[in-house]
């Protein structure tokens, strides 16, 4: 089966490359989860685009064009499945010690919208009760900082895995990523943690990357091709996967804009992961707009913008699967890209 070769990548920048954005993860060490956030001090303009059958999200209501909040203080992206989502609270709590977010004359309230995945499967105790708090997320502020993300099994990807159509014990890991594109003075930038059900797959080439293994563990199987060829897939609970994301601009944008913006970058998923957007997945991409850039043309430049944003969620993704390493959970040993490329 073809394969790209496993040469180390040449840097293709981070989402913070978007001046006005921090990023910041918390991992847990008790077991693989954890949760990571942008932060937009300034506030950012969004909009959110949810694919997935099954998602898990927070405050996605209040980005409709239509309603009335305009700017956006953070995104958390978090592990732990619904519970995870409490990471946000703690991201409101620090956002507000520090003096950011809404001022509603009662005090000042920081906008924080968020989503989460499915990564319970990967505990050493079996014990789901470990997933991000309120204490994660106010953790994963406190380490934001303007430098590149680390990528792989930090963070919203600490816990994550890909290829689980066949059964998890086929799956490999997966994790966080990101990337930057940049076209004349714009800037787009992209962070995606990768728990997709499908395979990651290289958007140029169309090998794939990482996902489901044949049954002796050694060779990837091609999920798209086993389905294609009447293979059954595994009974699957529903929301046990998920691809979130965001994708961030320093181009001055509108409300509408950023939600056009969220919903084509969904595109660069499409490009990177097969299957995508299941019923037993949640993929969710939020947008963000800084606007310190403004955008030479209505028409061509969000044509130009939306190119950008799917060429960095593509990006983005497969830097989630080659920064990725195995791990070995509960007697089950989930290799990553790397491992498989080392067996020749």
């Amino acid at each position: 089966m073809p394969r790209s070769p496993l040469a180390p990548l040449p840097f293709e920048g981070a989402i913070t490359d978007v001046a006005g954005l921090e990023v910041g993860h918390f991992t847990d060490t008790r077991r693989p989860t954890g949760c990571t956030v942008v932060i937009a001090r300034e506030g950012a303009v969004a909009g959110v685009d949810v694919r997935g059958a099954a998602p898990g999200t927070r405050e996605t209501d209040l980005l409709a064009p239509g309603n009335l909040v305009q700017q956006v203080h953070a995104i958390v992206l978090a592990g732990g499945s619904a519970w995870g989502l409490a990471a946000a609270d703690g991201a409101v709590r620090w956002l507000e010690e520090h003096g950011v977010g809404l001022d509603v004359r009662f005090g000042t309230l920081p906008i924080v919208p968020a989503a989460v995945l499915f990564d319970l499967p990967l505990s050493h105790s079996g014990d789901a009760r470990i997933r991000p708090d309120a204490a994660a997320g106010h953790a994963a502020c406190a380490a934001a900082g303007t430098q590149a993300p680390a990528e792989g099994n930090v963070g919203a990807g600490a816990g994550a895995l890909v290829g689980k159509l066949f059964g998890a014990q086929h799956a490999m890991k997966g994790g966080i990523g990101t990337a930057s594109v940049k076209v004349g003075g714009l800037t787009v930038g992209a962070l995606i943690a990768v728990n997709a059900l499908g395979d990651v797959i290289d958007p140029d080439t169309g090998a794939v990357l990482a996902g489901a293994r044949t049954d002796d563990g050694r060779a990837l199987r091609d999920t798209r091709r086993s389905l294609l060829r009447g293979e059954l897939p595994r009974p699957l609970l529903a929301g046990t996967n998920t691809t979130i994301g965001v994708v961030a601009t320093d181009a001055r944008i509108t409300k509408v804009q950023a939600n056009r913006l969220a919903s084509v970058a969904h595109d660069g998923l499409a490009r990177a992961i097969n299957p995508v957007h299941t019923m037993s997945d949640g993929d969710t991409l939020f947008a963000l707009a800084t606007g310190r850039v403004p955008l030479a043309d209505d028409g061509p430049g969000m044509t130009v913008l939306s190119v950008m944003a799917a060429e960095a969620v593509a990006r983005a993704t497969v830097r989630a699967v080659r920064a990725a390493q195995g791990v070995r959970v509960g007697g089950m040993h989930f290799p990553a890209m790397a491992d498989l490329d080392a067996r020749g």
